[in-house]
């Protein structure tokens, strides 16, 4: 290897405010092939597409529209930025910690946030490990996917203000991908949602930035209900 070459593998390249190596672990970890098992889960829209509530593209961009900013998206974003910031204190961490998993309003979608943020912390240990991830595990509490992912990109000096909208838009990718199975939709109808959404995507991570604990809460009753309901659904093809 040439001079040049090792100078170019050694040195971090910054484009756009982000070093190189930090965005390729965040496409890592939030990537479809990272093993955290999130095409298995739905989060209520198998029960919201059998009731009819979900039966468009039109009708799946408005309820993520709501999921997004006004329930599960924004108390996420809200929670992965309050652990981000905790993750070098274990009693402030540990405290995030025990929110998170004290707040989930269903049996089903804790069993999707929790199996999520174990398997998220097991493959970062295991390929990316850093003291902040010990830590979390030290704190001996049911991780929260956006805790984890939080904490992770914490301990390797991701900016929050990049880690965040990422996240966001890997969920909604996740829900998207779930209802246009569903439904189902074609791959083009699901980029033009995730298009539409981008906006929103945004808007929800600048709240979340900006959110304190006390500020986080959600108003989109009927996803709530949705999760609630798919636990008794006849025939369901996911597990929330």
């Amino acid at each position: 290897m040439d001079d040049l070459a090792r100078r170019a593998a050694a040195e971090p390249i910054v484009d756009g405010g982000i070093a190189r190596p930090a965005l390729y672990r965040l496409m890592a970890w939030l990537s479809p092939a990272f093993p955290v098992g999130a095409f298995s889960y739905s989060s209520g829209i198998e029960w919201a597409v059998e009731a009819g509530d979900v039966c468009s593209a039109a009708t799946l961009r408005d309820w993520l529209d709501v999921m997004l900013a006004d329930g599960a998206g924004f108390c996420d974003g809200v929670l992965l930025a309050h652990a981000y910031r905790a993750a070098h204190v274990a009693d402030e961490l540990r405290a995030v910690a025990e929110l998170a998993a004290a707040l989930v309003p269903t049996r089903e979608r804790f069993l999707e946030t929790t199996a999520q943020g174990a398997a998220f912390v097991e493959a970062a240990r295991a390929s990316w490990p850093c003291a902040a991830l010990d830590r979390l595990v030290q704190c001996d509490r049911a991780i929260a996917y956006p805790v984890a992912v939080g904490v992770a990109a914490a301990g390797h000096d991701i900016p929050l203000d990049e880690a965040l909208p990422a996240y966001l838009q890997a969920l909604l990718s996740n829900w998207t991908s779930a209802g246009i199975r569903l439904v189902p939709l074609g791959q083009t109808d699901g980029q033009r949602i995730l298009a539409a959404l981008e906006g929103a995507v945004a808007a929800t991570a600048q709240r979340a930035l900006g959110a304190s604990l006390d500020d986080m809460g959600a108003s989109a009753f009927r996803a709530d209900l949705a999760s609630l309901r798919h636990e008794t659904q006849y025939t369901r093809l996911f597990r929330s």
